[in-house]
């Protein structure tokens, strides 16, 4: 395994073209390393040049030499699981369809606070209020304040009269 690395006209123009076309910035900097390390440049010069430490420089050769063009997208860590098992958001989802009096609440809108209270309850696991409404929105849902109203606790007739009695008065103006 030489130092340098030698390009072909077709692995030359494949980097350029991957390097041009993509939206990744990491990629972009891994295919110039690539290109540059083909014209002589050293890896001091080339982490100068392109802002990295010539550790960088030195794992993207590394990569290129084992794995060619592939091996220069980032792979993204695995992370911790998520605590989300796809058993809680199907808990989830069942109770963003159901009305909280249905289950026995004594109200009627579910809030981010008062859901995630209800899954802690069924499901025993506990998320807060704003990764609640992260895992919601991945689903396709989401939770705003509800429109109070004092529809029903009015008398409607009334209201109606007035609601009326207003539109004619702007009218007349």
């Amino acid at each position: 395994m030489g130092r340098t690395i030698k390009l072909t006209d077709t692995q030359w123009n494949q980097l350029d073209h991957l390097r041009m076309s993509t939206a990744s910035a990491d990629v972009f900097r891994n295919c110039t390393i690539i290109l540059m390390s083909d014209v002589g440049r050293s890896k001091a010069s080339i982490s100068n040049d392109l802002g990295c430490c010539t550790d960088t420089v030195a794992r993207v050769r590394r990569l290129y030499r084992q794995g060619g063009a592939k091996a220069l997208h980032p792979i993204k860590p695995p992370g911790r699981p998520s605590r989300a098992t796809p058993e809680f958001i199907e808990q989830m989802k069942l109770a963003v369809r159901t009305n909280p009096l249905t289950l026995g609440y004594g109200f009627s809108t579910w809030s981010a606070a008062r859901l995630a209270e209800h899954l802690a309850r069924v499901t025993r696991v506990r998320f807060s209020d704003d990764q609640l409404r992260r895992l919601l929105h991945e689903e396709g849902f989401s939770i705003h304040r509800p429109k109070h109203t004092l529809k029903g606790k009015r008398d409607e007739a009334a209201y109606q009269k007035a609601k009326k009695d207003l539109i004619r008065s702007k009218k007349k103006r």
